[in-house]
């Protein structure tokens, strides 16, 4: 699932390549994922609207929109948004260019199209269709029931070590993995970026958020903003579906450490320990059960 690396890659690429351009049309073979009302009345609402510029909320891409309107997309499990020349043939979208990063593979699964001014288009291309396209007015995004329980973001200036103990503290008996990817806590983690967070700051991903003391807390504050300015860095992660809007893939995945390296070594230094795999609040984990011990007692 693209996590905020990711999204905040998306959200750059859009800035450089669709602002100032008019929506001409949408098109969809998916309309379930269009929420908040009819594809319809969706299309109608965002026609001849002119983008004006793109953010991030938590995994959320917010295109703001000319008449105070914000197209929100989650791209959920699978989906990624992509730019450029495509056409419509046999009823399936293709990228004009056959020899554009766009032909990946992982672009071919198009299921809705914003078809904007001076022939260029903005695909959105989602393997398993879980993801969600909304509308809401730009002056009452605070309020969407799609934005308005997401805890703050953790890349902010303002987020330093006493918000981010605070926010862990209302979740005292939970798991810290599942409290990290738990987005009314903090916006934008999920399970790539915990694993690895938590491997560099030697935790155990079952310790529960009351057993962790200050000196330990301040490690994973730091792990935190160190791992994800690393995806931003790299341009997120594409060791599954992920890709940019120009429809190439990111490279975090090539500075994994504990994500899907399950029987590897650890790569700490000094640590004789293989990467293991557990399951922990339903979600997969990824640790080294050597230097990430379960330090305190349940």
């Amino acid at each position: 699932m693209p996590e905020l690396p990711e999204v905040q890659t998306t959200v750059s690429g859009l800035n450089k390549t669709v602002v100032g351009k008019r929506i001409s049309s949408v098109w969809t073979d998916w309309p379930k994922m269009f929420r908040d009302g009819s594809f319809a009345r969706f299309k109608k609402e965002v026609s001849d609207k002119k983008i004006l510029s793109a953010s991030r909320r938590g995994k959320h891409v917010l295109v703001h929109l000319s008449g105070d309107l914000t197209v929100i997309i989650h791209m959920k499990m699978t989906g990624h948004l992509l730019y450029g020349d495509w056409e419509l043939k046999n009823g399936n979208w293709k990228p004009k260019n056959k020899k554009s990063p766009l032909n990946d593979p992982f672009n071919r699964f198009v299921h809705a199209v914003f078809i904007l001014s001076g022939g260029k288009h903005l695909a959105f291309s989602d393997t398993r269709k879980f993801g969600k396209i909304a509308l809401a007015k730009t002056s009452e995004l605070a309020g969407s029931p799609h934005l308005a329980h997401l805890g703050p973001e953790p890349l902010n200036k303002n987020f330093d070590y006493k918000i981010f103990a605070e926010r862990l503290s209302k979740k005292p008996r939970g798991r810290i993995k599942s409290v990290l990817m738990d987005q009314t806590v903090i916006a934008g983690i999920g399970n790539i970026y915990s694993d690895e967070m938590l491997w560099r700051a030697g935790i155990h991903p079952e310790t529960r958020v009351e057993h962790l003391n200050g000196k330990i807390t301040k490690k994973l504050f730091s792990a935190m903003k160190e791992v994800l300015r690393g995806g931003l860095e790299f341009g997120g992660d594409s060791m599954s579906d992920y890709r940019n809007v120009f429809g190439e893939r990111g490279h975090f995945q090539e500075r994994h450490r504990a994500y899907q390296r399950k029987g590897e070594k650890c790569g700490k230094s000094g640590c004789r320990g293989v990467i293991i795999r557990k399951i922990v609040g339903g979600r997969s984990a990824h640790f080294c059960p050597v230097h990430q011990k379960q330090k305190f007692k349940n």
